[in-house]
């Protein structure tokens, strides 16, 4: 029987998906953004997020707790420092799954996992466009913008 178990066991034993998602987890970090499959990316967002939330509170407790799962000391500073600062003020949700469509050989389903804050293409504030006027038939704009011309 299956009771209470809720996660996704990824087709790995527990030695290798713990292997896996520390190194998923920390390619995440230094890089800010991977290419997956859709089940590791949703099995990642929930191993991550906890980590950053723990990482929130700055101390040696939290480093070294943090440190246990990830075993990098790069990506433990690249996630002190550069992350915090973009996500500390975040209550959560630091992580963006897209999906992008199947995978050739076998047909799995593909996604970017990125930090949310980290998107240069998501973060820009569109330009706003000159509000639409309507046309009407007789033209009423142009004449407008011609009767300055006419005077000079």
């Amino acid at each position: 029987m299956r009771h209470n178990k809720k996660f996704n066991h990824l087709g790995r034993t527990h030695s290798h998906r713990a292997a896996m998602l520390s190194n998923m987890a920390t390619s995440l970090i230094m890089h800010k953004r991977i290419f997956t499959t859709l089940a590791k990316a949703k099995a990642l967002r929930g191993y991550v997020e906890p980590m950053i939330t723990r990482a929130k509170k700055d101390d040696t407790q939290a480093r070294r707790i943090v440190f246990a799962d990830l075993q990098n000391k790069y990506a433990i500073q690249e996630l002190f420092g550069v992350v915090m600062n973009k996500v500390g003020d975040r209550p959560g949700g630091y992580t963006r799954i897209i999906k992008t469509g199947f995978r050739q050989g076998d047909g799995a389903a593909m996604c970017f996992i990125e930090l949310v804050d980290f998107n240069e293409n998501m973060l820009k504030d569109k330009v706003k466009a000159a509000p639409k006027t309507r046309r009407s038939r007789r033209g009423g704009a142009k004449k407008a913008e011609a009767s300055p011309a006419e005077e000079a």
